[in-house]
């Protein structure tokens, strides 16, 4: 981090791959951020808990490990957000991350200042938080926050790329949120769930 600039948190961060992990952490120590990196899981649970990190970014392996490590971020009440990474991302996988707590679902390869870009923008949420502010659909149960902004974006026609960069997330990420809420409302595809919102009827069954 340059000398004279102020810290803006610690990041704590698990990658296996050696050069984009010092590649992140030249980035983020250049915007200002203090760099913390483990080699797995269990040390990074353990100064959790001793510390206040700002973010944590985790890679997810083959064995999807990190999803346990982010349930136990969470039941542990740390309320840094989590962004998880993986080389070999699917909608299950971040569908499953974000119902675990993740902030974003970032596909590798990605570009070292795209992830700084959501660190920064994950963080910000953060500090102000809406969690009491959800969204219902009739007979279903309520979205959170960050499902209705999605909702709100795709009611307006936009495609899972434009709410992307309307919200600062991956198109991944978004693909997981429409997926929770498609099977929060019993809804088959976007179509069928605009319709319960405007009234023109239920889901379709067929």
């Amino acid at each position: 981090m340059p000398g004279n600039m102020l810290s803006k948190g610690e990041v704590f961060v698990i990658e296996t791959d050696a050069a984009s992990r010092e590649q992140l952490s030249n980035a983020l120590q250049q915007s200002a951020y203090d760099v913390i990196c483990f080699a797995d899981g269990a040390s990074l649970l353990s100064e959790a808990k001793a510390r206040m990190p700002a973010c944590v970014l985790l890679e997810m392996p083959p064995d999807r490990s990190a999803l346990d490590v982010l349930k136990r971020l969470r039941e542990e009440n740390c309320m840094a957000p989590v962004l998880v990474t993986s080389a070999n991302g699917s909608i299950a996988m971040a569908v499953d991350a974000i119902k675990s707590g993740a902030a974003d679902f970032i596909e590798k390869p990605f570009r070292t200042h795209d992830v700084v870009g959501r660190i920064d923008a994950a963080i910000d949420e953060s500090v102000q938080p809406d969690s009491s502010r959800q969204r219902w659909l009739p007979g279903c149960e309520p979205l959170t926050a960050r499902e209705g902004d999605v909702l709100a974006h795709l009611a307006a026609g936009l495609t899972n790329k434009e709410v992307a960069r309307r919200m600062h997330l991956s198109a991944r990420t978004i693909e997981g949120y429409r997926a929770s809420i498609l099977k929060k409302a019993g809804a088959r595809n976007v179509t069928d769930l605009l319709r319960r919102i405007f009234g023109l009827g239920s889901p379709s069954q067929a």
